[in-house]
């Protein structure tokens, strides 16, 4: 181990205690996976923080906080008094609706974790669990001070109530670690920043057949407001400007009345994001249609998370990984945001991807490859250490 790393904790060590903690983390698995905690569903997500809040007691002897913020319920458990110097990222909301876990059940076989929230991101979060029980064996408690666990619980929904609660864990922090998977392993250095909006558009309804003259249709608006918006793009600039779910109308013989649009916005830079930020706001103050209005709903999400916020503990893993004697971590820039683009945007360093090796986010075949749980587990190990010991 690195000689920052001042403790009985040796590589062998954590390779080896990761690997015979691998069933007590497929166990835990299960037990998540099976407590159904889709992000709209905030009674579903506040019974998953208290399970999580149970398990956090049951494998580290230590009582973490629920913390309810605008009704979304979140776990933090903090090791001393002091501000955090390394935060644990997670979430524990997923994507999947209620009965999912019947029709996709928890699973073991052919060597892959299956089960709804298996990859995204639950995989991540017990990895955090055991990573941490790991040092408390050898380290001790005291050996933890300075540690916090995050484990958020509206990710999913763009992370409206936690981000104010991640931003100021994370502020006076030396790193964050994000658990995250990666369908490939890589780790991930650079994620594109984030807007979500929904454009509405407002117009007057009328009869279809009778009068259709009378009306202003609002479907029509965001037709003609379609292709501006989507021209916002800049594919040099790798800003993408997408219109996604649209909605429009009552019944098939009236003029509609109001119309919605939703737009995903994603830009490696904060001036781009400002661009299309402004843009859209301009779009909407001239409508397309005369007699329309058009309203702006949402706006900046998540802030770019550039690669300078990753580059030393990037560096750091690959030294560690050596020491342990797995393999070095590949990084990527992708175009997907993570809760760490908020702490990156910060300023604060963060690297990003530590989770499940798998595939499948928010699809059927979401799965976690079982062997690489163990020595990213190690890794993580390595990591916390590491940087505690500053």
């Amino acid at each position: 181990m690195s000689t920052s790393v001042n403790s009985p904790t040796q590589p062998s060590d954590l390779v080896r205690d990761s690997e015979e903690r691998l069933p007590a983390m497929l166990a835990d698995l299960a037990r998540v996976i099976g407590v159904e905690t889709p992000s709209s569903d905030k009674a579903a997500v506040a019974r998953g923080a208290s399970d999580f809040a149970d398990l956090l007691r049951e494998r580290l002897g230590a009582e973490a906080e629920l913390l309810t913020v605008d009704g979304v319920t979140h776990v933090r458990l903090r090791f001393g008094d002091g501000p955090p110097r390394v935060v644990l990222l997670n979430h524990q909301d997923t994507v999947w609706p209620h009965g999912t876990i019947e029709r996709l059940p928890f699973s073991t076989e052919n060597g892959m974790v299956r089960g709804p929230g298996s990859f995204d991101m639950l995989t991540g979060a017990i990895m955090s669990v055991h990573a941490v029980a790991i040092l408390a064996d050898r380290l001790g408690e005291g050996g933890l001070e300075g540690l916090s666990i995050l484990i958020t619980g509206d990710e999913e929904v763009g992370s409206v109530s936690s981000s104010d609660l991640i931003r100021a864990e994370a502020a006076e922090a030396n790193a964050v670690f994000v658990m995250e998977a990666s369908a490939d392993g890589a780790l991930k250095l650079e994620r594109k920043g984030t807007g979500i909006y929904t454009l509405v558009f407002r117009g007057r309804a009328s009869h279809a057949g009778l009068e259709p003259e009378k009306g202003v249709n609002a479907g029509m608006a965001l037709a003609l407001t379609l292709p501006l918006v989507a021209g916002l793009s800049d594919a040099e600039a790798g800003t993408t400007v997408v219109p996604t779910t649209i909605t429009a109308g009552t019944t098939s013989n009236t003029v509609p009345a109001e119309a919605r649009v939703s737009v995903d916005v994603r830009a490696r830079t904060a001036a781009e994001l400002e661009r299309v930020d402004s843009a859209i706001r301009a779009l909407a103050a001239e409508p397309t249609l005369e007699g329309s209005t058009t309203e702006v709903i949402g706006g900046i999400n998540r802030p770019p998370f550039e690669p300078e916020a990753s580059a030393a503990l990037f560096d750091r893993a690959t030294v560690l990984a050596s020491e342990l004697g797995i393999a070095a971590p590949r990084g990527v820039a992708v175009g997907g945001a993570s809760d760490g683009n908020f702490t990156a945007g910060d300023g604060i360093p963060t690297l990003d991807g530590l989770g499940a090796v798998g595939d499948g986010a928010h699809a059927e075949h979401e799965h976690a490859v079982i062997a690489e749980i163990a020595p990213r587990t190690a890794l993580l190990a390595a990591l916390i250490a590491d940087q505690l010991a500053k």
